[in-house]
């Protein structure tokens, strides 16, 4: 921020000027120091246009004010002192840019704005004598020569002008606009605003001349809260700091409202716990500030759309009757920032949540029928978008309860909650008991909606209430009615975590399996099956298979078992009933448990699948694609991709820290792992991927700390093979340390029956390195015996390779030979590299003297035995296609992010990088690769082998 220069004003003939209007606001105190913003402020005010635009109430005069403060004086005259429209505003002559404030009020016409705008520029150009800063709104003529003035002035004059959405003449500004052409980038404008702003901001973003600061930059911090919190004398606990962040989205107002009433409170914490939009403070700021501001049919929209928790086009059309729904919803998203635009295909957008409280506290009073024609709009909608959840609450919330329980009976395999994330949606209304007696499944309805809020002791009320009516059901309907109450009592056992009464469920409900029923189809391809014989089977049969399948399969997750048969086959039972919320469910855990096994390209082809579907269907399934982003990294990883394993590990991390108590440092190892204690096989996976990539940076010893601290968080959970790869893992990391002895010691028990075969052949490796090739020979299990089929793929060619490696030492170069070629012939299909690039220094002599020797895999060889070259010389670089420009690292880093279904303000938080910044490279990356689109530059990248 350069210097503000004192300046002198002298009286003048014409109407006096508020010196107070051209003076920095005073920040209200305490004000808390948030560099992050003033650095934006400094690097954007180095260029034509920095806007900082948000609704009332995110801190724009605050941060405006405190930088100018920062960087210098202001003005030298008291604020609220009247002062002539003239005077002689002498300026520095440092090569700084001198800088000039101005606060625009309402009803600033042209006049008296430019009357304004006049005085600032003399203060900062020092032109009153020469006349060339007009008084009035200018002449053509006299423009020309104002820009002139300015573009030959020693000094740039940056101008901040604060409230510009408050001029609502556009011609107003036409003379302004006109100085911003001109003026050969001497003038620089920082403007605070909210909705409305009339200037060329589309010509300003293509031409790269805007630095934008929103609401998502505005937003406080978690340690910005704390700081706050602090100087108001109300500090909380970090979960407290944590889920006030949440509960505000961040907004300064509301937090500071909170900061001020938080002391008062005895239970301060459960008070933060409770703290809503519609509180009285926080509503009536609303009300004034925000709502005010807004036409009425724009309020109404907003109102309407608030029964739902987030909207699109057609919604707001079925919701409002309005055909121009989805451009408003934009115009509130863009100009207005009152609502979260999500980067889907349609966009969703939501409000912020302190605003959607008061807007629901506002549908509250409205007429009984009138709510119940917006919840019926809203179910319609959902169920004929295949959202049977949704459409399921809000029908149970309009007293529908025909629409209720067929919509129970037709989709309840798609109506269960599978992540750990409950909506907390309030109770509707239940049934009258007369309902329930002539449907019973309407109660299950009601027990289900419970379920998936996450309000298990209202599901099991729902439920008594449904079994007491079963016995007056004819036989075929009680049938299937007892199926359906064993389903939804699977359901709430595994939300409760009883993992014993989900397999006694999932028994009770495979009991009832019709007779003519087949085994299920798994599709060629996916995990190396063939299909298996039959017809496929009745629709029931498909629903009963995917569902228990994901759910076993979940149990069996949760205790650290690594098959993937349960999920492989849910998933291709639940692709042919048509269940996509079980199939990604399924597709996403099968995913990664494919990876882990080996099986990377059924891997990642899962991964990819399910990484499509909730951008289809607009879901959000944070922790499936968490899985999967970790399945890729697994992938990436395998095939020796660090960068690529890098980005997707930064992609998946997040989705398992659902309570926030991670900070989002990938170096904070501890926090991570308290996170996902809840998914141990993904933590564990996690845990292995960033040891290994650790290691590959030359930090073994971070990768060794990070193991153990693994293996200490999952000792409840006793899996013989989660703790062979762990123990595996960190064991070669001390050897290759030096540290044989404990890493013997962590191998103890590897000959033992049961024990991971990764144990035994890390034992093997770890006798190789102390120098006994004999003994590595005993110990190293048989990885061609047909048992060995079922070892996972990363061990078996460990196992081959370090067979090979013993051969050659022991002089027999023709069995090296043949083994090579049997693990060439293992990986090669599944792109499997790391094994080859990362062994020992002698894989590469045996790598290149099978080359010289004849190999069906002879491209595959060339490329490991100049990959080994460069590893030893230092990191290879990327590939980067036949590109007349090729990317830059941070680039191809944006680029695999490009990949996920992340926005761009999210690709910034991942990255520590403005929003600015990021959409600056992905302007980068569309040019350099003809793109016009993320699809097509994705679609692009991959066909250049770039990601």
């Amino acid at each position: 921020m350069p210097e503000q220069d004192h300046v002198r004003v002298e009286p003048a003939p014409g109407p006096p000027l508020l010196a107070s209007r051209l003076t920095p606001a005073v920040p209200p105190e305490p004000v808390v120091a948030r560099p992050r913003l003033l650095r934006r402020l400094d690097e954007g005010s180095a260029g034509p246009v920095t806007l900082v635009a948000a609704p009332a109430g995110w801190g724009k005069t605050t941060l405006l004010a405190s930088w100018v403060r920062l960087g210098g004086a202001p003005p030298d005259v008291e604020p609220g002192a009247v002062v002539p429209d003239s005077g002689d505003l002498s300026v520095s002559s440092a090569d700084e840019p001198v800088s000039a404030w101005m606060s625009v009020e309402a009803g600033d016409d042209s006049d008296r704005l430019w009357a304004y705008l006049a005085a600032a520029l003399r203060s900062a150009t020092g032109a009153a004598e020469s006349g060339a800063v007009p008084d009035r709104p200018p002449r053509p003529d006299q423009l020309e020569a104002l820009a002139a003035t300015l573009a030959a002035a020693d000094r740039p004059v940056l101008l901040v002008l604060d409230d510009l959405h408050r001029v609502a003449d556009p011609a107003a500004l036409t003379g302004l606009e006109f100085l911003l052409r001109h003026a050969g980038r001497r003038l620089r404008l920082v403007i605070g605003a909210r909705a409305g702003l009339h200037l060329p901001l589309h010509r300003l973003r293509l031409a790269g001349e805007l630095t934008e600061i929103g609401p998502d930059e505005l937003a406080f911090t978690d340690d910005e809260v704390a700081d706050l919190l602090t100087a108001h004398a109300a500090a909380l606990p970090a979960t407290a700091v944590h889920r006030l962040r949440e509960r505000t989205g961040g907004w300064p107002a509301a937090l500071r409202i909170a900061a001020l009433a938080v002391r008062a409170q005895p239970d301060p914490e459960r008070w933060v716990g409770q703290f809503g939009g519609d509180q009285p403070e926080i509503a009536g700021y609303l009300h004034e500030e925000v709502l005010a501001t807004l036409d009425p049919a724009e309020e109404d929209l907003l109102r309407r759309t608030a029964v739902v928790d987030t909207v699109c086009a057609d919604l707001a059309e079925a919701l409002t009757g309005r055909p121009d729904a989805g451009q408003a919803l934009a115009d509130l998203a863009g100009t207005g920032g009152l609502l979260h635009r999500e980067d889907t295909r349609p966009p969703w957008y939501r409000c912020e949540s302190l605003l959607a409280d008061l807007l629901r506290a506002d549908l509250a009073r409205l007429p009984a029928d009138e709510l119940r024609e917006l919840h019926v709009r809203a179910a319609d909608w959902y169920a004929g978008d295949g959202r049977p959840a949704d459409a399921l609450r809000h029908a149970l919330a309009a007293g529908r309860w025909d629409l209720a329980g067929d919509l129970f009976v037709a989709h309840w395999p798609e109506l269960t909650r599978y992540d750990r994330d409950p909506g907390h949606a309030p109770a509707p209304a239940s049934p009258p008991e007369e309902v329930i007696r002539a449907d019973p499944e309407v109660a299950l309805a009601c027990a289900a909606e419970r379920a998936y809020a996450g309000d298990l002791p209202a599901a099991t009320g729902h439920l008594r209430s449904a079994a007491g009516h079963a016995a007056g059901l004819p036989v075929p309907r009680r049938d299937r009615f007892l199926r359906l109450v064993t389903a939804l009592e699977l359901t709430v056992a595994r939300l409760a975590d009883d993992r014993a009464e989900v397999r006694a469920a999932a028994a009770r409900l495979l009991r009832t399996r019709p007779p003519e029923a087949t085994p299920t189809r798994v599709p060629t391809g996916v995990a190396g099956s063939a299909p298996t014989a039959g017809g496929g089977g009745a629709a029931d049969d498909l629903d009963l298979r995917a569902f228990t399948g994901t759910a076993l399969g979940m149990v069996e997750l949760a205790d650290g078992v690594l098959s993937t048969a349960r999920f492989v086959r849910a998933r291709a039972a639940a692709r042919e009933a048509d269940r996509p919320r079980t199939e990604l469910v399924a597709a996403s855990r099968a995913a990664l448990l494919l990876a882990v096994r080996g099986e990377l390209r059924a891997a990642e082809q899962a991964a990819r699948d399910a990484l499509v579907m909730p951008q289809c269907r607009g879901w959000s399934c944070r922790l499936d694609c968490g899985y999967a982003y970790l399945a890729l990294a697994v992938v990436a990883l395998l095939r020796d991709q660090p960068e690529e394993a890098t980005a997707n590990l930064g992609l998946a991390l997040p989705a398992f820290d659902v309570a926030g108590g991670w900070a989002g440092d990938p170096e904070v190892d501890d926090d991570w792992l308290a996170a996902a204690s809840d998914e141990p096989v993904a933590a564990a996976v996690a845990a292995l991927c960033r040891a290994q990539l650790r290691r590959d940076s030359g930090d073994p010893a971070a990768g060794q700390r990070l193991l153990v601290r693994a293996r200490e968080a999952l000792t409840d959970r006793p899996s013989a093979e989660l703790t062979g790869l762990l123990r595996a893992a960190e064991a070669e990391l001390r050897a290759e340390r030096g540290d044989l002895d404990s890493a013997r010691d962590l191998l103890a028990g590897a000959a033992d029956e049961g024990a991971h075969p990764g144990l035994a052949v890390t034992l093997a490796k770890v006798q190789l390195m102390a120098g006994d090739p004999a003994a590595a020979g005993r110990t190293l299990p048989d990885w061609q015996a047909p048992a060995a089929t079922a070892w996972p793929l990363p061990v078996r060619l460990d196992a081959g390779l370090l067979d090979a490696v013993l051969a050659e030492r022991a002089g027999d170069g023709r069995r090296a030979g043949r083994i090579l070629e049997r693990i060439l012939d293992l990986a090669g299909p599944q792109g499997c590299r790391r094994v080859f690039t990362r062994a020992e220094p002698q894989v590469r002599d045996l790598l290149a003297a099978h080359l010289d020797a004849g190999t069906a895999h002879f491209a595959l060889v060339s490329d490991l035995v100049r990959g080994a070259e460069q590893s030893t010389a230092g990191p290879a670089a990327a590939p980067r296609g036949a590109l007349d420009e090729p990317l830059t690292e941070r680039e191809l880093t944006i680029l695999r992010y490009l990949q996920s279904i992340l926005s761009n303000v999210e690709i910034a938080s991942e990255l520590s990088l403005s929003v600015n910044t990021v959409k600056t490279h992905v302007r980068n990356i569309y040019r350099k690769l003809d793109a016009t689109r993320r699809r097509e530059a994705v679609r692009r990248a991959r066909e250049l082998r770039l990601i």
